[in-house]
């Protein structure tokens, strides 16, 4: 690989190896360890190296695509009057979605598959392994769209095909949640310093599915399937809200103490309205269910449904009145200076959708014009950022370079580093 290291008079050292690629010929006097024959040089173009460098962020893309196809139904439900355009909208982000989620997936698999030491390096990296929770959060947009959608158009076993969609989210954010932060505290090296709220997507994954839950549950023809669901719903949500809690705490220590984020992940301030706005939603929706299953299937006491709808009502506006902090630290944040554009911009669209969305059940439920017009306000914010956020990443994956995998740089700045050390002490 091209090294960038600069050394002592402008020495630039390489890899000697017979089996290095060409660009790793060239002789290095330097003792360098030898990179990869499988790494492919950033110098290089081609599919190959796109596979190589394709990391688990480009989910961000389908979470950010599916809260746009979720918001622009419950708009089409909401404004009667334009039900069918915003509908139709609906759909067209929906197809859209599938097909993204589809292609980052494929990609994906043929990455670690063609480059197996990828998803190694992968998974030791402190930042990038968090965004393995972006898939299943991306893939329950889809869910939640195939209900809304599919469901009441197609009929017959659709429900229990979505129930078997959801089922597999399950078993994928739970994985998330547990494994990740454990891989955090047993191999990545993390400094207080510099820690993002990056550390929340693993842990959203599971508040995300027990959002869809809710749904999946308004839609199963048998009771007692739905208050599996409902129940199941309600363990992920207690494994994921307090957790994303925690790290709130944390973060705001690391905010207080060592001040704002880089400008490279300033975005990343907007993460905590995911719990905040995901969990409300999900309270609210499992309160309704509850409401409605409970006295069905004969679950606890005769009232206990209505008391969870109650309480997840006063959960959603307390967890929306601290989405309200957490918004107004971010908008400070990115109001004092310009930022570059990068993947992080999609932190933009799925938090703010997510606490939209809640914004929206609250007012359906009171019911209050207030909530209903600042939720619509917030869905139309949402899809404009959407259409800045994509036309950014088409720009520059036509004309930038939007696939660097930072595992690979650093794997190839650490030989470098070495070869450099090296020459020194040998001058």
């Amino acid at each position: 690989m091209s090294t960038p290291c600069a050394i002592q008079r402008g020495a630039r050292p390489r890899c000697t190896d017979t089996g290095i690629s060409a660009p790793h010929e060239k002789a290095c006097t330097s003792g360098q360890p030898p990179l990869p024959k499988w790494l492919i040089p950033a110098d290089r173009r081609g599919w190959r190296r796109v596979i190589q460098n394709f990391t688990p962020s480009w989910f961000a893309v389908s979470m950010g695509t599916g809260i746009v196809a979720v918001l622009l139904h419950t708009l089409s439900d909401l404004y009667p009057s334009q039900h069918g355009f915003l509908r139709t909208l609906s759909v067209i982000f929906f197809a859209l979605n599938v097909i993204i989620f589809s292609v980052v997936f494929i990609i994906s698999i043929l990455r670690y598959t063609l480059y197996p030491a990828t998803w190694t390096l992968m998974l030791r990296h402190p930042v990038q392994s968090l965004f393995l929770g972006t898939a299943p959060m991306g893939f329950a947009t889809i869910i939640n769209m195939f209900v809304a959608v599919c469901v009441p158009a197609w009929g017959g076993s659709t429900p229990y095909v979505a129930w078997g969609m959801w089922w597999i989210d399950v078993v994928v954010s739970v994985a998330c949640c547990l494994w990740l932060p454990f891989q955090m505290m047993t191999k990545h090296q993390n400094r207080h310093e510099t820690m993002t709220a990056a550390w929340l997507l693993p842990i959203v994954a599971c508040i995300v599915a027990a959002a869809s839950g809710g749904v999946i549950a308004a839609i199963l023809p048998n009771p007692h399937h739905a208050l599996i669901t409902i129940i199941t719903s309600y363990v992920l949500w207690g494994m994921g809200v307090p957790l994303a809690l925690i790290v709130m705490a944390i973060y705001f220590h690391r905010l207080a103490i060592h001040k704002l984020p880089p400008q490279e992940v300033i975005v990343s301030v907007f993460l905590p309205l995911g719990p905040m706005g995901q969990g409300g939603y999900a309270a609210m929706k499992l309160g309704i269910q509850a409401a409605r299953v409970f006295p069905e299937t004969k679950t606890l006491h005769p009232m206990a449904g209505e008391i969870l709808y109650v309480l997840g009502w006063m959960t959603a506006i307390i967890m929306w009145g601290f989405g309200l902090v957490w918004l107004f630290f971010a908008v400070a944040s990115i109001s004092r200076s310009k930022f570059p554009f990068n993947m992080g911009w999609w932190g933009f669209t799925f938090p703010i959708g997510v606490f939209t969305m809640s914004t929206i059940t609250i007012g359906q439920e009171l019911p209050s014009d207030f909530f209903r017009i600042l939720g619509t306000v917030l869905a139309i914010s949402v899809v404009l950022l959407w259409l800045v956020v994509a036309a950014g990443t088409t720009k520059n994956i036509i004309y930038g370079d939007m696939f660097e995998a930072p595992c690979l740089r650093e794997m190839e700045k650490r030989a470098c580093a070495i070869a450099a050390e090296k020459q020194l002490q040998d001058a």
